[in-house]
């Protein structure tokens, strides 16, 4: 097994402990290493044969036992006890990607809006990760701490981005918006400002705990929307602190993909959102989707390799993820 598998094994494992209130700091202690295995991709079977798994970062004895039942045996059974204990067992049919054939990451941020990089350092990331392209899709203006984008200051990014672009030329940047859906389900920026972008990402943030019926409405609004290409973490949970929005999956579900509105899988191990049960009843649905990384910082961008296990879990096809499209082929699918 390589580090990215046995990143997702340690993965998986922080997001069952995650579950449990009384399990949160060994639950980022799992999800940490295994962003560490993500990013450094170390050769684990060296480390493995000279005892010296300890040695990478955050890897202490007690993960360093689980690596090494992984590398002798491809399995945990650590985590097929956990899997029993939540209930949610492996499956027989999930599907089989291949990361080394994802082509580029259509959700990050940088310093426009909440992000910690500046967009060149995040294009310089999406470079280092292989990628073709790059969604910069900061924040709307609704929520005042994150800085969201009004239209006057999309035009400046607009202008920061073919600077960019040029020292960057191997990354096709595509600007976009993560916009929010508002309690009613209208948009956060007018439609002659979201219909000048590239990708358009509208996402649940606040009033989550809005009534059920309600929800569903504000939902199928924002799918039915003609400039909506992503509908971005469709709960909004966080597993172990807060409870996704609760409305009609099947009816938003099945209207997304009447609208061709792609559904997302964020890897960030604080959302992991949509869950895999839940992206296996959007796949039944006839959903496409998006698996991003919702990056702040290019270290973030491996939030995909670690967290790829939810797509898979899911028996999502390869051909089902935005992802893997080459760059006329996603334009394309996001007209």
């Amino acid at each position: 097994m390589d580090a990215i598998g046995a990143a997702q094994v340690l993965s998986e494992i922080g997001y069952l402990l995650r579950q449990d209130p009384d399990e949160k700091f060994r639950a980022k202690a799992f999800s940490a290493a295994a962003w560490s295995l993500a990013i450094e991709r170390p050769d684990l079977a060296a480390l493995h044969a000279s005892n010296e798994l300890t040695s990478l970062e955050g890897v202490g004895a007690g993960i360093a036992k689980v690596l090494v039942e992984v590398l002798d045996t491809g399995r945990s059974r650590y985590l097929d006890r956990l899997r029993e204990e939540m209930k949610q067992p492996a499956r027989d049919d999930e599907s089989a990607i291949d990361f080394a054939q994802y082509r580029g990451d259509v959700h990050s941020h940088s310093s426009w809006s909440d992000g910690k990089a500046t967009m060149l350092e995040m294009a310089r990331g999406a470079e280092a990760m292989g990628y073709e392209y790059l969604g910069v899709t900061d924040h709307s203006p609704r929520i005042k701490v994150v800085n969201g984008l009004n239209a006057d200051r999309l035009l400046s990014q607009s202008r920061e981005m073919a600077e960019v672009q040029a020292q960057v030329p191997g990354v096709a940047l595509m600007q976009g918006i993560e916009v929010d859906i508002l309690e009613d389900g209208a948009l956060d920026l007018p439609d002659t400002v979201l219909e000048l972008l590239d990708v358009v990402i509208a996402s649940p943030h606040v009033k989550l705990r809005q009534e059920p019926a309600a929800m569903t409405e504000r939902m199928l609004r924002a799918v039915s929307h003609p400039h909506v290409d992503v509908i971005g973490h469709p709960t909004g949970r966080r597993p172990g602190s807060r409870e996704g929005a609760n409305y009609d999956f099947e009816a938003v579900f099945k209207e997304a993909a009447r609208h061709g509105v792609a559904l997302e899988i964020d890897c960030d191990p604080a959302r992991m959102d949509l869950s895999p049960e839940m992206a296996r009843f959007a796949l039944e649905c006839g959903c496409n989707f998006a698996v991003d990384g919702d990056a702040h910082a290019p270290a973030e961008f491996s939030y995909v390799p670690m967290g790829m296990w939810l797509a898979q879990r899911a028996g999502i096809p390869q051909n089902r993820i935005l992802n893997f499209l080459p760059l006329d082929e996603l334009t394309d699918a996001l007209r």
